[in-house]
C-alpha cells in the first residue's frame, strides 16, 4: 500500500491534487482548508499506479488524551479520485481501505466524521470500510433544463413571489468591496444570533474577508441592495459542475419581504452563464424535513440522498471516551463523546 499525507503548507501539492481529480468541490480546496486555524488540515492520498483517491480531513486532539479524531470542514467533502470511483475494481476498494485504516492507527485516530458530497459516487468506495449513515435529502436545481423549465418547477406561491419581487427594482450583483463585506458580516451575526446559533458558527468580518479572498474564481458575495442599501446576501461557492449557497444573510427589516427568494433565481442565471449545471440548495438543519427543508424544495422537485461518514476505527478507545464523559446516552451527535448538548 501507498499512501502520503500533503499538510496545509504543501500549498502547490494540494492545489495540484485536487485540480486534477474528475470532479471536486470548493470544499475539498487548499483555500478553503486554510481557513481554520484550530485544526490540523491534511490531505490523505492513496496512490495506486496512476490511480489516485484523496481526502481531506482535519485532524483534532481528543482532550485529556493522547488520541485523536478526524472530522471534515463545513459543506460537502468525501473522497476525490483522478478515476470513476464507481469503476475502480474489488482489489483497488481493497488497498485503499487496508492504507487508509493504516493512516488511522498511525496517527491514533479513533474515528472520523465527513459529509459526503451528493453527486460524486463516494458510497462504493467508504462502504467496504463501513460507517455510511443516512442524512435525510438534499434539494438540487438541475440547471440542464431551460429556464422556463426550472421555473416551471418552482411551488406555485414561489413564482408568484418571485415576480412581485422582480417588479420592486431591486439590485442584484456581485462584490467585494470592504463595505458590502462589512454590511453582509453585521447581517449574518445578526441572523445567526436571533436564531439561537451555536457560537463556532457566528463567524466574523475577518472570517468572511478571508474566504472571499481567494486566488481561484470559485468564491463569491452575491448581495440584493434597495437604493444602494444591502439588505440581503449569499456567499456562493462554485467548481466547473456545481454551484452551492455556502453562507446567507438577511437584513431584520426585509425578512418577511422574503427577498432571499429572489437572490436564488437570480444565482441560478449567474450560474447558467458560467455553464454550471446543478445548483445544490442543501437540506433542511441536520437533515430534518423541517421549514428550511420546505423553503428549499419549493425551488425543485429534485432531490437527493444526504449521507454522512461515521467510521469508528478504534472501538474500545471509543467506548471508554465516550463512558468518560457520561455520554452513553441515544445521539444521534457523532462522535457521541463530543457531543455538547
Amino acid at each position: 500500500m501507498t499512501y502520503q499525507l500533503i499538510t496545509i503548507r504543501q500549498h502547490f501539492e494540494w492545489v495540484s491534487l485536487v485540480q486534477r481529480s474528475l470532479h471536486h468541490d470548493f470544499y475539498h480546496t487548499w483555500h478553503y482548508h486554510s481557513l481554520n486555524t484550530d485544526t490540523e488540515p491534511l490531505l490523505f492520498v492513496y496512490q495506486q499506479a496512476d490511480i489516485s483517491i484523496a481526502i481531506p480531513v482535519l485532524r483534532r486532539k481528543i482532550e485529556n488524551s493522547d488520541l485523536y479524531d478526524l472530522t471534515s470542514v463545513y459543506g460537502y467533502t468525501g473522497p476525490i479520485s483522478n478515476q470513476c470511483m464507481d469503476l475502480l475494481d474489488d482489489q483497488t476498494l481493497e488497498n485503499f481501505k487496508e492504507a487508509f485504516l493504516d493512516f488511522m492507527k498511525t496517527l491514533s485516530c479513533v474515528c472520523v466524521f465527513c459529509r459526503l458530497h451528493p453527486f460524486l459516487r463516494q458510497e462504493r468506495l467508504l462502504e467496504r470500510i463501513g460507517g455510511i449513515r443516512a442524512n435525510g435529502q438534499t434539494v438540487v436545481i438541475d440547471l440542464r433544463l431551460s429556464i422556463e423549465a426550472q421555473r416551471l418547477n418552482y411551488e406555485r406561491r414561489l413564482a408568484r413571489k418571485i415576480r412581485q419581487l422582480r417588479t420592486l427594482n431591486f439590485e442584484i450583483r456581485e462584490t467585494d468591496s470592504s463595505e458590502d463585506i462589512k454590511a453582509f458580516s453585521a447581517m449574518y451575526l445578526e441572523n445567526m444570533k436571533r436564531n439561537g446559533a451555536n457560537e463556532r458558527y457566528l463567524y466574523q468580518e475577518s472570517y468572511f474577508r478571508k474566504l472571499l479572498n481567494t486566488q481561484e474564481d470559485n468564491c463569491k458575495l452575491i448581495l440584493v441592495y434597495d437604493q444602494g442599501q444591502p439588505i440581503c446576501g449569499n456567499i456562493i461557492t462554485y467548481t466547473k459542475y456545481f454551484i452551492r449557497n455556502h453562507l446567507s444573510a438577511i437584513a431584520n427589516a426585509y425578512i418577511s419581504l422574503s427577498p432571499s427568494k429572489l437572490i436564488i433565481d437570480e444565482i441560478s442565471l449567474m450560474a447558467r452563464e458560467r455553464g454550471i449545471r446543478y445548483y445544490h440548495l442543501g437540506g433542511g438543519l441536520n437533515g430534518q424535513a423541517d421549514s428550511l427543508f420546505q423553503f428549499k424544495s419549493a425551488f425543485s422537485n429534485l432531490v437527493m440522498d444526504d449521507k454522512t461518514w461515521c467510521f469508528i476505527a478504534d472501538p474500545l478507545n471509543y467506548q471508554a471516551l465516550v463512558e468518560a464523559r457520561s455520554k452513553d446516552k441515544p445521539s444521534p451527535f457523532f462522535p457521541l463523546y463530543r457531543d455538547e448538548r
